[in-house]
């Protein structure tokens, strides 16, 4: 196993998770992103996603040596890693000046 692939992103992947986990259970955000991101929940659980899709796919590039099934395993953690962004990218703001019962 490659660890100098490895122990980074892990590292890396358990940050994210810890803010994932501080967003989903209390709230809380990061100084920088407070501003745009209004459901902080969804945005954590959209951080815990993307920590376990690059956990997903070290365990599944560096550990395996099938090629089918390091293929398939890589392909589903950036599938999940795609999905984790996406999640964070619905919790952020809308754009626009809109008023609740106004027309656009």
């Amino acid at each position: 196993m490659k660890l100098y692939i490895a122990v980074p992103v892990v590292l890396l992947a358990s940050l994210i998770a810890a803010s994932g986990v501080a967003a989903v259970s209390r709230g809380w955000v990061i100084p920088a992103n407070r501003r745009p991101v209004r459901r902080p929940r969804l945005y954590g659980w959209g951080q815990l996603l993307v920590a376990f899709a690059l956990c997903w796919q070290m365990v599944f590039l560096l550990a395996l040596s099938d090629p089918d099934t390091r293929q398939w395993g890589t392909l589903t953690g950036s599938v999940l890693l795609l999905t984790g962004l996406i999640v964070m990218m619905v919790s952020y703001r809308g754009a626009g000046d809109r008023q609740a019962g106004g027309k656009p």
